[in-house]
């Protein structure tokens, strides 16, 4: 069977336009984009966080945070003057308590001082009537028999006694026979003696006395030994 001419020339045409390497790169399909290597900060691509980070490095700031306000010399001098009162009051607050825990102070000691003058004056107080009734004593020796002077004598150490007592004074418990205590006894002289045990009392040289239970003056004692 004999084909036409027409359609010999297009069938060779056909083949020599599938021969061309233009025609072959026209029939492959485009690529597509690479978007997920750019999004992955693939080698060539550029990334959303690489620009990011390279406008902060730019600007010195951190990404997502405020950049500092720039402070002007005005707000500085201000905010000295501020400082400088603030300072002022509290140093003025701290001399004003200085002041009054002085005074404080000070009264204190005025009140201890007039409690023990008041303390002395009613203990002075008290031992002017023995003074008194010792004065009288002294002018009877001179009428009186020597009896009647004793015994108005011990009328008045027994009323200085009571005196004394009532301020708290009372005398050591101290007399031959009684064991020797250091805390309350001062041991003037041990002496050998036969009626007495070792560490017993022979006699007593000066007597002691406590006040408000506090030892004032212990007990001068003779001590057997």
């Amino acid at each position: 069977m004999t084909t036409p001419p027409e359609k010999k020339d297009r069938h060779a045409k056909t083949k020599r336009d599938a021969g061309t390497p233009g025609a072959a790169r026209a029939a492959q399909p485009d690529p597509a984009p690479d978007t997920a290597g750019k999004a992955a900060g693939a080698p060539g691509g550029t990334t959303a966080a690489g620009d990011a980070t390279h406008d902060a490095g730019a600007t010195g700031t951190p990404w997502g945070a405020a950049p500092e306000p720039d402070v002007s010399p005005q707000a500085l001098a201000e905010r000295l003057r501020f400082v400088l009162a603030e300072r002022d009051q509290y140093l003025d607050h701290l001399q004003r308590l200085k002041a009054e825990f002085e005074n404080y102070r000070k009264r204190v000691q005025r009140d201890n001082e007039a409690v023990v003058a008041r303390a002395g004056e009613r203990v002075i107080e008290s031992l002017l009537p023995v003074v008194d009734n010792l004065q009288r004593a002294l002018e009877a020796a001179g009428r009186h028999e020597e009896g009647q002077v004793i015994e108005g004598i011990e009328v008045v150490t027994g009323q200085l006694r009571s005196v004394l007592a009532g301020h708290g004074l009372e005398e050591v418990p101290a007399a031959a026979g009684l064991p020797f205590d250091p805390n309350v006894h001062e041991a003037v002289v041990a002496q050998e003696h036969d009626d007495y045990d070792e560490g017993t009392i022979i006699a007593v040289l000066e007597p002691g006395y406590l006040l408000h239970g506090r030892l004032l003056r212990p007990s001068r004692v003779i001590v057997a030994r």
